[in-house]
């Protein structure tokens, strides 16, 4: 039985637990929150108990922890957890400064734990299957990759004031996909931006809808449009035009009836949002990671990706305030 401790009881962190607790031989033995009542209910829904980070570190029976609490708690329990030895798997971004994350990664190294981060697009069944399907050859070489990354509506001010910016926050998986599909890495990063939903979210300084254009050292080319509005929807779909043709990833919807009538077809909109369109990654991720642990077979997203995708991320918001093509190394 592999002992599991979570950190962070709110709403991804219950999902988590959730997704956890039907892998075979495997335990949620203690929740850590800094909400007391948040903790409790969720140990008490899974048979589990209420500790402190310290103690789970100190248990030796502990051998995996999942990393849900907020941002800015997540570098230092990586670095904390691999020190302790133990296998980590830690939601996205692995911090908001590439300093915290690169020395996250640093410590994972040194101490030779697994560490997974929840980049959950990689493990969804339409956007695998176009991954695999582009591996095959069936579209020739990739040249062009558009996503279009669109929430149903913007979170509450309070949280982008803490959330690092659009870049990092929420592009930060777009990011992750850009360098998954294309199997490349950029070299050149412009992002521009503007304030179309909130006037508020400005004044928090950020953005609400954005544009990035990404070349690849291959030459490829990329192109992400974002927006916190899409009254439709939760809308995340991608195409990838290659040398032989074309694919696309579209969006779920909540049925897939068609209604004919008099005046239009019509089909149902895109799934609410990220919890409900990302339900089955989810589970899959998890499963991903306990298989890994349990057969020491190797990880789809490790903390390097994590940091790439942190690096994109903090190339576009310097291109943004720059008003600059941001070259990398």
């Amino acid at each position: 039985m592999i002992q599991v401790a979570l950190f962070g009881a709110g709403r991804i962190g219950r999902i988590h637990a959730g997704n956890l607790v039907r892998q075979p031989g495997v335990r949620l033995k203690y929740v850590v929150d800094v909400h007391a009542g948040a903790a409790a209910e969720v140990a008490a829904l899974h048979g589990a108990s209420v500790a402190s980070v310290e103690a789970v570190l100190a248990d030796p029976e502990v051998k995996a922890v999942l990393i849900a609490s907020s941002t800015d708690t997540h570098a230092d329990l990586i670095v904390r957890a691999a020190a302790a030895g133990k296998a980590i798997f830690c939601e996205k971004p692995v911090d908001l400064t590439l300093e915290r994350a690169r020395a996250a990664a640093a410590a994972v190294k040194e101490a030779g734990v697994l560490c997974m981060i929840g980049f959950q697009r990689r493990y969804d069944p339409t956007f695998a299957a176009v991954r695999q399907r582009i591996a095959a050859g069936e579209i020739g070489t990739p040249e062009l990759l558009i996503v279009t990354s669109r929430d149903p509506g913007p979170p509450p001010v309070s949280y982008i004031q803490v959330s690092g910016g659009i870049f990092k926050d929420m592009l930060i998986h777009d990011f992750d996909i850009f360098r998954w599909i294309l199997d490349d890495e950029a070299v050149s990063v412009h992002a521009t931006g503007s304030c179309l939903v909130d006037p508020a979210i400005g004044e928090a300084g950020d953005l609400d809808t954005a544009v990035v254009t990404i070349r690849t050292a291959k030459g490829r080319l990329c192109q992400i449009n974002a927006s916190r509005r899409a009254a439709y929807g939760y809308d995340q779909r991608f195409e990838v035009l290659g040398s032989a043709g074309m694919l696309q990833a579209g969006n779920h919807k909540p049925t897939e009836v068609t209604a004919y009538g008099s005046v239009n077809v019509s089909v149902d909109k895109p799934e609410d949002f990220f919890l409900e369109r990302y339900r089955a990654a989810y589970a899959s991720e998890m499963a991903h990671f306990f298989e890994a642990f349990a057969h020491g077979a190797p990880l789809r997203t490790t903390v390097h990706d994590g940091l790439k995708a942190l690096e994109l991320a903090e190339a576009a918001t310097v291109s943004w305030r720059e008003q600059r093509i941001v070259q990398l190394s």
